[in-house]
């Protein structure tokens, strides 16, 4: 039996959802132990970077572990001691406490973002970023195996033997929203771009804001969606100004998100050349996939690696060549190729695939 263990929110982070429901489609029972902490990553984030923000961090991690040691207690009684124990994504705190809950457990971390590599990425230095990648050798250490999203996360693993990596999938919601009849795309229709983020230096979001002005300056049909907030919205808002052709939400409910996602014809990845940004696939793409959408990304090496020609590759930081991108598949006969692959890619991010190197660890131990 493994238990699902941590103060993580699958609502906000789907992640060790994905994990979940790939296990159970291998045959393993899972139990959920979770007290969700209540904290976005950015906001987790951000309390990381200002350290006058940790103890209100501090005072709710206390409230939700005092549950979670109540629940480990009670499942324990019920079913004996778990084989396994994952921590769900961004349990760097709580991978500790499930190591001395659980002494004689496998504990398993997933471990997709490094503290201190994303505090770096957005503009940390100094003693906060070596206090933060001390969190991530302290973390991993209390972990038997460290699940990492690329092979150059777990190239950062100080013991990278002790890695998975398992790419991060999507949710059956995802699946389902792209599963459900698409509409008729007309001669003359625009084409229908979105996306969504936190607007930080490692999605590239201004290099899509010149990206999208300059097809759109060239006249190129576009309806672009822009969803979320963060550092690089107002550069971004200034630079497509209040363009007709473009749309912008704040915020969209999660549950609400995939439909919106595969209500269009492509969903945008990241496009910076930051060194994280060079380490990652983000979740966008593997959702934007599974929601039916032609994925256009950055020319990386762990992107091409992991999804190959499902999907539509351009160099990072290349505004040029993102236009030139939007316009070829602006063009009907361009978009359904593109549409094929992609559509082809979809099985290797459903959650049974993205567990199985998971499994396969599990199995060997």
């Amino acid at each position: 039996m493994i238990a699902a263990f941590g103060t993580y929110d699958a609502h906000k982070h789907p992640r060790v959802a994905v994990l979940i429901a790939g296990l159970e489609e291998h045959g393993y029972e899972v139990a959920v132990v979770n007290r969700p902490l209540g904290f976005s990553t950015a906001e987790r984030v951000r309390m990381l970077q200002q350290p006058w923000r940790l103890p209100l961090l501090v005072l709710r991690l206390l409230a939700c572990w005092a549950g979670l040691v109540g629940d480990a207690v009670a499942l324990r009684r019920r079913t004996g001691r778990p084989e396994v124990v994952l921590v769900g994504y961004m349990g760097h705190f709580d991978v500790i406490l499930a190591r001395l809950l659980f002494p004689r457990s496998t504990v398993v971390l997933d471990h997709l973002i490094f503290a201190g590599d994303t505090a770096s990425d957005r503009g940390a230095t100094g003693l906060r970023v070596r206090l933060l990648s001390l969190l991530d050798r302290v973390a991993t250490a209390c972990a038997d195996v460290v699940v990492t999203d690329t092979e150059e996360h777990r190239g950062m693993l100080r013991r990278p033997d002790k890695g998975v990596v398992a790419l991060v999938g999507a949710g059956r919601e995802w699946f389902d929203a792209g599963d459900r009849p698409r509409p008729d795309r007309l001669a003359g229709d625009p084409l229908r771009v979105v996306f969504f983020g936190l607007f930080t230096p490692l999605q590239g979001a201004p290099v899509i804001a010149e990206g999208v002005a300059r097809a759109l300056e060239a006249g190129v049909p576009l309806e672009v969606t822009m969803i979320g907030s963060g550092q690089d919205h107002a550069a971004v808002r200034q630079r497509l100004g209040d363009h007709a052709s473009v749309r912008w939400r704040a915020w969209v409910e999660p549950a609400e998100l995939p439909g919106l996602v595969a209500s269009h014809d492509v969903c945008l990845g990241i496009f910076s050349d930051t060194p994280k940004g060079m380490r990652v696939v983000p979740n966008k793409v593997y959702q934007g996939l599974a929601a039916g959408c032609v994925v256009v990304t950055s020319d990386t090496a762990p992107q091409r690696r992991t999804l190959g020609t499902a999907l539509e590759l351009v160099p990072p930081a290349d505004p040029r060549a993102l236009a030139e991108r939007l316009a070829e598949l602006a063009k009907a006969e361009r978009l359904e190729d593109a549409r094929a692959r992609a559509l082809a890619g979809r099985a290797a991010v459903r959650p049974r695939a993205v567990v199985e190197p998971l499994v396969a660890a599990l199995a060997a131990r």
